[in-house]
């Protein structure tokens, strides 16, 4: 599935492949009682997985992400994988070590079953007869495809933001499947600011002519309601500082002020960019699913307190938290922390100061390399 390239210290080519499995009204249970199938999986693999399939690990994407997480498609292909800083030959993930999964998640639009995906009881896309879906189904989907790769214990689950969540409920509801878990960026329970932020950016969408009840497949799509949805959550993603840093007050096109709307600041001219270049690649009753999966997390709600959720878990946990990141700020991740230490579970916690805001995840190499790499030696070496 790859071919490595070592000069770069890359994985190289990758190649995606699908997981299939269910058949119609037959799949998966979701947590809203519907049985749900036929199921497509997109995912990759870096790296080789050893005998004893004891190196595993499953990375787990943030809210836009996909399956693809590093390498790049072809010799000509300029996108890398969105994690790409992170994984490869003596990377924080070094795959001349383990062995690294990264799938699509369940409701997504980038080869896993989701609104976009055809329904095979009507030959058309489901659009809005998609069932409503969790993080713990986004969870209860991987499962599925580690099992299918035979791997019957990971070393790891890692993720950031949205991947957190799905991290901390797969180290909970299979307890025996996981060793370790790394919660970067990442909350126990969206807040009802998260919440809030979510409902405007279905909003936009939904109030968007195009929308049209979201069968709008095969025709013009609502994309300045997507649009308007990712620059709200991509203002979350950063910080003031870094805004300021990299656009401060500077006008676009102009030395001084017009007194008219041409004027245009360049972190206007950014934010439509970002809209414009997600609209390409995204879809909007994905954001709609994915965002309301969210909503609906909130690991300790179900166990009686996040303590006796993590009165199940057997993994040994690392939870990484970033100074700039006011979407899920420090406090959220010693929530998480304080909840492991009262259930005496083994926990790492690290606070890295870091301009980047919540963005952090992915932007920052150096440090969160070295102590994502330290932490799973101590786990794959059995201290």
């Amino acid at each position: 599935m790859f071919t490595m390239d070592k000069s770069a210290s890359s994985v190289g080519i990758v190649q995606p492949c699908d997981f299939e499995f269910g058949r119609v009204g037959e799949g998966v249970l979701l947590d809203n009682g519907q049985n749900f199938g036929p199921v497509t999986v997109r995912y990759e693999t870096y790296g080789i997985l050893n005998k004893e399939k004891s190196n595993a690990i499953l990375v787990v994407h943030a809210f836009s992400g996909d399956a693809h997480a590093a390498g790049r498609y072809g010799p000509e292909d300029e996108h890398e994988g969105w994690w790409e800083n992170m994984i490869g030959p003596g990377k924080g993930l070094d795959t001349t070590k383990y062995f690294i999964v990264s799938s699509n998640v369940l409701g997504g639009c980038r080869g896993t079953t989701g609104p976009n995906s055809i329904n095979p009881a009507t030959g058309r896309e489901y659009g809005m007869t998609f069932p409503v879906i969790t993080i713990h189904d986004m969870v209860k989907i991987q499962k599925e495809l580690v099992d299918h790769l035979g791997i019957h214990s990971l070393l790891a689950v890692i993720g950031g933001s949205m991947g957190g969540m799905q991290a901390l409920d797969w180290a909970v509801r299979y307890p025996e499947q996981v060793r370790s878990a790394a919660i970067l960026a990442s909350t126990s329970r969206l807040t009802a600011q998260g919440i809030a932020f979510n409902a405007v950016g279905r909003s936009a969408i939904m109030s968007d002519p195009n929308w049209n009840d979201g069968d709008y497949y095969g025709r013009a799509v609502p994309a300045r309601g997507l649009a308007t949805a990712r620059m709200i959550g991509h203002i979350t993603y950063l910080s003031d500082e870094s805004m300021r840093t990299k656009f401060g007050r500077r006008l676009r096109e102009r030395e001084t002020y017009g007194y008219d709307f041409d004027d245009l600041f360049e972190i206007e001219s950014y934010l439509n960019h970002q809209g414009d270049k997600f609209v390409e690649r995204f879809d909007a009753n994905s954001y709609i699913y994915i965002s309301k999966a969210m909503d609906y997390f909130d690991l300790g709600e179900r166990y009686g307190g996040l303590a006796n959720a993590f009165s199940q878990a057997k993994a040994k946990f690392l939870v990484v938290s970033f100074t700039s990141d006011w979407l899920y700020p420090t406090y959220q991740s010693k929530e998480i922390v304080f909840a492991l230490m009262k259930a005496s579970k083994d926990v790492s916690f690290t606070e890295i100061s870091c301009p980047f805001g919540h963005d952090s995840f992915l932007l920052e190499t150096e440090r969160q390399s070295k102590i994502i790499s330290s932490f799973m030696d101590t786990v794959y070496e059995g201290r």
